[in-house]
């Protein structure tokens, strides 16, 4: 059944008009048409009610602006003014917990953008930054509506200048959940979390047909901008699920984890696991000898509440993690070298990585716990041209900065400028351990002795075995397990058994830090 916009006729009295009322947002719930709904669940995709019942706790949902229609003219759009405007907008709650959405009806104008409908969803982040709230958006939009020139281009503008303002003060999730091309894409950009989800969302700034005819490359959108390709390649998608319910479902998870705005301090879930359980398995999850990998996320997972860890930018820089989980009920932030992949170096993309969930800690008052196995930086030319100085400074640059609670804990080797970026005690870790397998110094010690002793190396009658004796020499006097904790640089050297414990005790004691930063507009952090 296809609606007719058109103006009602005047009621006569209170229930005429209440009867009116009830009409025009049934009207303005059903949406354009029967066949419109039907041509959106032939995509695979939902409406844009369907899923804000999904995200938000079932009766919370109170729109704004129901009723709203656009006043533009010309190109057929003074014949079709529909209720809402392509876009829905209002507050509802998660898990009890008040939540700001936004969410593009495709099956109006294809969810594009007009004068009305950025006026709404201005309106509504201005809301959530004066509540304190988070805001979620529902991303199914073909960008600026075209009929309404540079009306529509404006209100981006509003947008982009409403999340830059909300940044670091409310948690902004962007899910993706159909296309979202050109300037439209920096919206998500801007935000702090990216969901997508795969076959049916797609982000980029110039499609296919306009890559094709500049550069002559065929390729498909989901090949361009498809889920799996920000997930893995280009890191714009944090998360990227097969299907809308899966992808929603773990937003309301990741709500779960943070606080409402950075005044507040997450949510405390309370747990059944003991805070001083002892992990023995990790004697044998972690090899003694430094050349042989292992998954650093097994670790994390023995080390946590229940062994719960969303981890973020999974499929991204792989070398390195970073994960949100409770530890005694308490959310912390994990950052962490992983072995299991280029043997956890760091790299501009585990750098930039990195430096992000620093900095989304640090703004949420999320408690950092860095685990190092490091052996360094990733050395080459590519990465050397590609920025690795100054990339790899964004990562000092955010620990510097941070004044959350953090806490360092070294596995096992903690090589050069990888060990100082990596919030050693010299850039302001509020406390340092380390496991009687670790080994921190400047290099490997082979490495060392070939630079210290190659004179005595080669000329040495076996310069193998000379080469042999001071790496073992270097090793005794500089890199055994307690060196460190003699000098100080760490405050303890551990029973690996007891790490939980150890870094539950220490979250305690710094849960009520307060370090302020020197008086400035801003810093001026590395690009």
């Amino acid at each position: 059944m296809t609606v007719v916009d058109q103006t009602p006729s005047e009621p006569t009295d209170a229930r005429g008009r209440v009867a009116e009322l009830h009409s025009l947002r049934e009207q303005a719930r059903r949406g354009p048409s029967d066949r419109a709904t039907e041509a959106q669940h032939a995509k695979g995709k939902l409406t844009a009610r369907e899923r804000i019942a999904l995200l938000l706790d079932e009766g919370s949902f109170r729109e704004v602006e129901q009723l709203r229609r656009h006043r533009a003219s010309g190109f057929g759009l003074e014949a079709k003014k529909p209720y809402t405007d392509g876009v829905i907008t209002g507050w509802g709650t998660v898990e009890g917990r008040t939540v700001f959405v936004y969410a593009h009806d495709f099956r109006i104008f294809g969810g594009a953008l007009g004068e009305a409908h950025a006026t709404k969803i201005h309106k509504i982040m201005d809301m959530a930054i004066a509540a304190g709230a988070p805001l979620v958006s529902l991303n199914d939009g073909a960008g600026a509506r075209i009929q309404e020139g540079v009306s529509a281009l404006a209100g981006y503008g509003g947008i982009f200048q409403r999340n830059t303002k909300a940044s670091g003060v409310i948690p902004q999730i962007s899910v993706m959940l159909g296309p979202c091309a050109g300037g439209a894409a920096y919206s998500p950009a801007l935000t702090d979390f990216v969901f997508m989800v795969r076959e049916t969302s797609q982000m980029f700034i110039t499609g296919p047909d306009v890559v094709r005819a500049v550069t002559g490359e065929e390729i498909t959108q989901n090949g361009l901008g498809g889920a799996d390709v920000h997930a893995e390649t280009s890191g714009v998608a944090h998360f990227a699920y097969d299907d809308e319910e899966t992808c929603i479902a773990e937003v309301r998870y990741l709500i779960s984890m943070l606080p409402s705005n950075n005044r507040e301090n997450p949510p405390v879930h309370q747990t059944d696991d003991p805070a001083d359980r002892r992990s023995d398995v990790l004697l044998d999850l972690v090899p003694a000898d430094g050349n042989r990998p292992y998954d650093m996320l097994k670790v994390i997972e023995e080390l946590v509440d229940d062994g719960d860890v969303l981890e973020i930018h999974e499929r991204w820089a792989r070398n390195i993690i970073c994960a949100l989980a409770r530890m005694d009920g308490q959310v912390v932030g994990i950052i962490a070298n992983q072995p299991g992949h280029l043997a956890g170096v760091l790299d501009i993309e585990a750098s930039e990585k990195g430096a992000r969930f620093v900095q989304m800690c640090d703004a949420f008052n999320i408690p950092i716990i860095t685990l190092l196995d490091v052996p360094g930086f990733l050395p080459g030319v590519s990465q050397e041209h590609g920025g690795i100085i100054r990339h790899g400074a964004k990562l000092l640059y955010a620990y510097c900065n941070a004044t959350v609670p953090r806490i360092s804990l070294i596995l096992r080797k903690a090589y050069g400028g990888a060990y100082i970026v990596m919030d050693s005690q010299s850039i302001g870790a509020d406390i340092t351990y380390a496991w009687p397998t670790n080994e921190i110094a400047v290099m490997g010690a082979e490495g060392a002795a070939n630079v210290i002793f190659r004179k005595q190396i080669a000329d040495a009658e076996d310069p193998e075995a000379m080469r042999a004796r001071m790496v073992k020499e270097y090793k005794a006097e500089l890199m055994h397990p307690y060196y460190a904790a003699e000098r100080g640089l760490v405050d303890d050297v551990i029973d690996p058994t007891e790490t939980r414990g150890t870094l539950i005790a220490a979250l305690s004691m710094l849960r009520n830090k307060h370090a302020d930063l020197p008086s400035r507009k801003h810093g001026n952090p590395p690009q």
